[in-house]
């Protein structure tokens, strides 16, 4: 490959770093790009400078996973073209187009790999817009980044593995943890206990999380029906419905709430992907096949953002796509490596599929929200909106955000869009993927009218179409 033929590869995190590391192994000099300032991803995500909490405070089990992974990408600084700090915003005919500290940048490219990772995915309840309520990624990144709980006493929401994980670390840290209350339960996780199995140390350690909040008198509750958050100028309690119907109330002065994680297809789509529903997911994903190859030329996806199946998984994932993309342009690859990373997928895939029947997203209860529930917090969209917001057939989701403007917001329909769907989907009795979904469009991340103004400056054609 010429010097001309750049590759890109959009994050930083386990996949990226695979992906760079075998790149340029091989003699090559990718473009990373990144926007965190420092690689590791939001899995890994590194303290900023100044801080000196022990990574096994940060990471618990995972510690020596993150630092390896540090360690490999601070090592390839040299043979990459790394670029922290820095968007992209938006993909067209092999051009991305960045935001960093130098300001709006061009890079054309031959190949590009996108890592783009996952964000949570929350079901807005009432009283979610209050301060002192936080995804639970969110609650995660300001310990790990900033060694700093988001409450006094906070009550986790949700389910999923990151609702016991993130619990765990905030009571770890030294954090008053009010409760944990998970929606899904304890039955809906024997049917698959063989596929449990499959994760090994990952059920290991999941089932460690659990037993030693208890032991630390941390309340653990299973099959609950959150009702709302309250408060008036903040959070001040959690009502919910447990098992039995009964209405309880933990008092607490902070939330971190999310039903596992969704991923981020933005730019994927903006590449030109092909774009199908995934009823698993409750999402339309990004095609690849098992390599890594997105059937469009020289793009290839790797990561969460191609389906989430965890850090683990990412890294192999990462390293494929690298394997792919060398093999499309005609160098050697180790077969071998190629089936031994397949390997190791599947078995994570099978414990995937497992852990989502066993901790599912709870159906309905979206669509269960009053009318007056706030779904999209940016553009003060209700669930009334959505669901009388649209007099037109058929109903489709961007129908309802040119009538409503949800999605419209800085979120881009990152946080509201798939609860919208669900809403939309149930109010008008159809399926989830006849209802569509949010399509993407530049820019994925809101610009600064200056900005946009050089933007238009730089590239008028492209400017014109923002």
């Amino acid at each position: 490959m010429s010097d001309e033929q750049k590759i890109l590869i959009v994050g930083a995190g386990p996949a990226g770093t695979r992906a760079a590391e075998l790149l340029s192994g091989r003699g090559l000099r990718p473009i990373v790009v990144d926007e965190a300032p420092a690689s590791g991803g939001q899995i890994y995500r590194r303290q900023p400078p100044g801080f000196l909490r022990a990574a096994r405070l940060r990471y618990c089990f995972e510690a020596a996973k993150a630092e390896a992974l540090h360690a490999c990408f601070d090592g390839l600084t040299e043979r990459i073209d790394y670029r922290p700090d820095t968007s992209v915003w938006s993909i067209e005919d092999n051009v991305a187009f960045t935001l960093g500290p130098g300001g709006v940048e061009r890079i054309p490219f031959e190949a590009l790999i996108l890592c783009t990772g996952a964000v949570d995915r929350v079901i807005p309840i009432p009283g979610w817009t209050l301060p002192g309520v936080f995804t639970m990624g969110g609650a995660q990144i300001a310990l790990k980044a900033q060694g700093c709980a988001v409450g006094r006493r906070v009550a986790f929401l949700g389910s999923g593995p990151l609702l016991y994980l993130v619990a765990y670390q905030y009571a770890r840290a030294g954090a008053s943890v009010a409760a944990v209350l998970d929606t899904a339960r304890l039955g809906d996780a024997l049917p698959v206990l063989p596929g449990l199995f499959a994760g090994g140390s990952l059920l290991a350690k999941g089932l460690w999380y659990q037993n030693w909040l208890r032991l630390k008198g941390v309340r653990l509750r299973r099959g609950v029906l959150p009702v709302a958050i309250a408060g008036e100028e903040r959070v001040s309690g959690l009502r919910y419905r447990s098992g039995n119907g009964r209405e309880r109330r933990i008092e607490c002065d902070a939330v971190a709430f999310g039903w596992g994680v969704k991923s981020e297809c933005q730019l994927a789509e903006l590449a030109g992907c092909e774009m199908r529903f995934d009823g698993a997911a409750r999402q339309w994903l990004p095609v690849s096949d098992d390599d890594g190859r997105a059937g469009v030329a020289g793009v290839y996806l790797a990561g969460d953002g191609a389906g989430v199946m965890g850090a683990d998984a990412a890294e192999y994932r990462g390293e494929l796509a690298a394997l792919a993309l060398l093999s499309e342009r005609g160098a050697a690859v180790d077969d071998r490596r190629r089936r031994y990373l397949k390997a190791r997928l599947g078995r994570l895939t099978r414990f995937r599929i497992a852990i989502d029947r066993a901790l599912p997203y709870p159906d309905g209860l979206a669509a269960a929200q009053p009318d007056d529930t706030i779904v999209c917090r940016c553009e003060g969209v209700t669930a009334g909106d959505i669901r009388h917001g649209q007099s037109l057939e058929p109903a489709e989701i961007n129908r309802a955000k040119a009538y409503t403007r949800l999605g419209m917001g800085r979120c881009q329909g990152r946080m509201c869009g798939l609860a919208a769907a669900e809403i939309l989907a149930h109010h008008n009795g159809v399926g989830l993927a006849e209802i569509g979904r949010l399509r993407g469009q530049a820019p994925v991340k809101p610009l600064h009218i200056g900005i946009a103004g050089q933007a238009a400056r730089d590239d008028p054609d492209r400017a014109a179409s923002i």
